[in-house]
């Protein structure tokens, strides 16, 4: 796209280029600002804070209990499937010290979606919420799990107050419904157990694995993709060049809204900000809106990352309108598309612009990002991250020109290993180092790219990626079923929902039944809300369903 000219686009004190190789690992990076930040406070949750120094402290002791206790050598798999609680960065820090990889979990998931990732990955031991343990009861025989560490909500807050939230959430609200992981040995125990072991550091490399972040990919079931401490180093430097010019270190709070095991969160909030020596401020359920705000109210935050729908949520719930913004300086837009009323109307309330860019999980994930100078929303999603080459091809497989759409291609040091153990798949989006990412976009003239449309039929429902072909293997295990289809069609809240078409054997199936069905196997935000029933679907002439006539 001619590199020269480009970088002309690039905003005063944004480097054209970053140092992928600036430290060996993640776990280098953590080490030199532990150090660096050690009496700032990391992050907050639920009123409890924890240093730099303690958190480097706590992880220590979590990375030996994993070498002593459970025997874990460098290259096991260990998946965390918490909400955002101090647990997490404190598990997070710890496997990746212990040489480990770490395999993020949404601890929404159904039994049926668990038992795919965790068996997929070969996961040997895991971080879990007790809420969620009945899950993994269900599963735990059918995968290679052998290590189970339980945690409750209020396990790092103080004694009082954590004694409290967990006898309320388990006996007054009961949300923790009844399991039996007899094995499982509970997170403070193994907190205070890996105060008297020794820390073995291990040797870890850029090529190492980091990260298996689970994505549907452009098709099929879904997949792990391989991010390395590289890969890793490489999207937080970008991400830092894009918006250091905005803040300074050591003393910004940025609030995370969003679950930290999506990789949104996980490279743009928990790592970048660990970079700045930044204070993150977890809010474990940000669908109480009113608590949210309520949370939002009791500090001086000066940055907040999100969705459309969470920013559409926040202008939409009393009292946020009524908060102080004197301080907020960055608000960041990602893992769905940001609606212009909703940008202009938090512009308006808050007085900083929605800036809006675009990446992918094989992408560690930013790809692109508006500059942090621009005046208000433009509608793009930015300009390419340092060290990030675009190409826009064709149909036909030849460059598109200025202002014609294409499938947008990606090549830099954040792009993926590939796919766990899927070679097909990655052959597939992997071609002579560039991605092919399944997006139509476009460039224009001052070097800003567009999203024109999606290539792939991913459907993106409040940031989060619905594959069709899963929505569609559920149905069919309805034994009612003969043919059915998945496509996203647009809504106001959650920029897309999944729609189905449903062809019956006979007679029709009742909608509450085929929902329940759903929801036994899905996620909620998978789970369809638009029923439609067909007496046939269009197909092509070999057989294939058309899900572009259905949209």
């Amino acid at each position: 796209m001619g590199k020269i000219w480009l970088e002309k686009s690039y905003p005063p004190g944004v480097p054209f280029e970053i140092d992928p190789d600036k430290y060996s690992s993640i776990v280098e990076m953590f080490t030199k600002y532990t150090q660096q930040y050690a009496q700032r406070t990391a992050f907050i949750n639920m009123g409890a804070e924890i240093s730099y120094q303690q958190l480097a402290e706590q992880a220590t002791d979590f990375a030996a209990y994993l070498q002593n206790e459970l025997g874990l050598k460098k290259g096991d798999k260990f998946a965390i499937m918490v909400p955002n609680t101090l647990q997490y960065p404190i598990a997070l820090f710890g496997a990746l010290m212990a040489g480990l990889t770490v395999v993020n979990v949404n601890p929404l998931y159904t039994a049926r979606e668990l038992e795919h990732q965790l068996t997929d990955s070969g996961t040997k031991a895991m971080l879990i919420i007790e809420n969620f343990a009945h899950t993994l009861e269900e599963v735990i025989d059918n995968t290679p799990v052998e290590h189970v560490i339980l945690t409750s909500l209020g396990d790092r807050l103080s004694t009082i107050k954590g004694g409290l939230v967990n006898f309320v959430v388990k006996y007054v609200k009961k949300m923790v419904p009844a399991f039996n992981l007899p094995n499982a040995i509970r997170f403070n125990q193994v907190m205070t157990k890996g105060q008297s072991l020794t820390f073995t550091p291990v040797d870890i490399n850029g090529e190492d694995l980091a990260f298996l972040q689970y994505t549907g990919g452009t098709t099929g079931v879904s997949k792990g993709a391989m991010l390395t401490h590289r890969n890793m180093v490489a999207n937080l430097e970008q991400a830092k060049a894009a918006i250091k010019p905005l803040l300074k270190e050591g003393e910004e709070l940025i609030v995370t809204a969003l679950p930290l095991y999506h990789i949104f969160a996980l490279t743009a909030n928990c790592l970048t900000f660990i970079t700045l020596g930044g204070t993150n401020l977890l809010i474990t359920n940000p669908r109480d809106m009113a608590g949210f705000v309520k949370e939002l109210a009791k500090y001086p935050f000066t940055a907040i990352t999100g969705v459309n729908t969470l920013f559409n949520g926040l202008l939409n719930t009393p009292g946020f309108k009524d908060l102080d913004f004197k301080t907020l300086k960055m608000s960041l837009g990602g893992g769905m598309a940001v609606q212009r009323p909703v940008a202009e109307r938090w512009q308006n309330v808050t007085g900083t612009r929605l800036l809006e860019g675009y990446g992918l999980t094989e992408c560690a994930p930013m790809v692109t990002i508006s500059p942090y100078n621009l005046v208000s929303y433009d509608g793009s999603i930015g300009i390419p991250a340092s060290s990030t080459d675009i190409r826009i091809v064709k149909d036909d497989g030849s460059d598109a020109e200025i202002g014609e759409p294409g499938e947008m291609w990606v090549k830099g040091p954040q792009v993926m290993k590939g796919y766990y153990n899927r070679q097909e798949a990655t052959d597939e989006i992997l071609k002579d180092g560039w991605l092919a990412t399944g997006d139509v976009a476009e460039m224009d003239f001052k070097g800003f790219f567009k999203i024109v449309d999606r290539k792939k039929d991913m459907i993106i429902v409040s940031g989060f990626n619905v594959f069709p072909n899963e929505i569609e293997e559920v149905l069919m295990m309805h034994e009612g079923i003969l043919e059915a289809a998945a496509v996203g069609v647009p809504h106001e809240a959650c920029g897309e929902v999944v729609k189905i078409f449903v062809v019956c054997k006979q007679g029709k199936i009742d909608e509450k039944e085929l929902i329940g069905h759903c929801r036994d196997n899905l996620t909620n935000y998978k789970v369809p809300k638009i029923i439609e029933y067909r007496d046939e679907l269009p197909k092509t002439n070999v057989g294939k369903i058309l899900r572009r006539e259905l949209r």
